[in-house]
């Protein structure tokens, strides 16, 4: 229902306004008599990277335990959702209310032993023959018929492979242990090597990737996310060159003014002093630290099952 000027300022000024409010306003925004200039201009092309960068944002914040960041960083992807509908519906495709619903519909119909009269009383292996059943005949409704049909392009390259590698492995492609995913590494790691000097650009880019493909592979099978255990590596990457940066200023220096061997001999300073830290606080109380790394374990199991879920609900 379109509201007239009055109704909308009121809206749009009403702090309690909620959801409503905020749908206003990006109509409002989108107005192409009254409303801004850039907003206007966008459509899903030009939005859609900023609604991968809120995500990631959203990640980030997350991994940093910011809470109070993270209500922001929400509500900036939540304007991305609303932004995408406005457009939507401008062109005829869909509305915010039509969104809502498809996903309220998904949600209800994948989730019966909530929501209907199965059973919740079922095993983790029965759960997920369900969530195929169910996923199929969702594929089948869009036609695809392709065991690959459906995972989308857009995804984090790592993400994608890992779940390209799980639908073929539903169907039996796969490596029946991690030895021979292992194997596969060295072998394409060793082929690489030895003939980069005579390959093309073209076939060392090729090379790399399949390279990069059979590790996603590895992660996979070790049911470990291969994004999260990268963003890790570059948290501590990051930490231990601002360490280097540290140590350098109190030499009266600069990275550019220092060299490999300095450097190199100031990260394995760093490493050493992270090793002996996480050595004093076992030292210090190995009883705790036990507990606590039993139930940190704990929970990265319980949150890899919910991963997991989350990643079927999403397929």
């Amino acid at each position: 229902m379109t509201l007239d000027r009055a109704a909308s300022d009121r809206l749009v000024h009403d702090p309690a306004g909620g959801l409503p409010r905020l749908l206003e306003i990006m109509a409002r925004l989108r107005d192409p008599a009254t409303g801004c200039p850039w907003d206007i201009e966008q459509d899903f092309s030009t939005i859609a990277p900023y609604t991968i960068e809120e995500a990631y944002e959203v990640a980030d914040a997350i991994e940093r335990g910011a809470w109070r960041e993270l209500e922001g960083e929400l509500g900036d992807l939540l304007f991305q959702t609303v932004y995408h509908a406005q457009m939507g519906a401008e062109a005829g495709h869909f509305s915010f209310a039509s969104i809502t619903k498809a996903i309220s519909d998904k949600m209800v119909a994948r989730h019966p032993h909530v929501f209907g009269e199965e059973s919740r009383d079922k095993s983790a292996e029965q759960q997920t023959r369900d969530w195929e059943r169910l996923k199929a005949a969702e594929r089948a409704d869009k036609a695809e018929k392709g065991t690959l049909d459906g995972v989308a392009v857009g995804l984090p390259a790592l993400t994608r492979a890992v779940k390209l590698q799980n639908r073929a492995a539903r169907v039996g492609f796969d490596w029946p242990s991690t030895d021979e995913v292992i194997d596969k590494i060295t072998e394409e790691a060793r082929e690489l090597n030895e003939a980069r000097g005579e390959m093309t650009e073209a076939e060392v880019f090729e090379e790399f990737g399949d390279l990069l493909f059979v590790i996603a592979n590895l992660a996979r099978h070790l049911k470990i996310d291969p994004e999260a255990a990268l963003r890790a590596a570059n948290a501590k990457f990051t930490r231990r060159f601002k360490s280097i940066e540290t140590a350098l200023a109190e030499r009266g220096k600069r990275p550019e003014d220092s060299d490999l061997d300095e450097m190199d001999a100031l990260w394995d300073a760093a490493k050493l002093r992270e090793k002996a830290a996480t050595a004093q606080l076992l030292q210090h109380n190995p009883a705790d630290e036990a507990q606590r790394r039993m139930a940190e374990d704990q929970q990265k199991l319980a949150e890899d099952r919910r991963r997991q879920q989350q990643i079927q609900q999403q397929q």
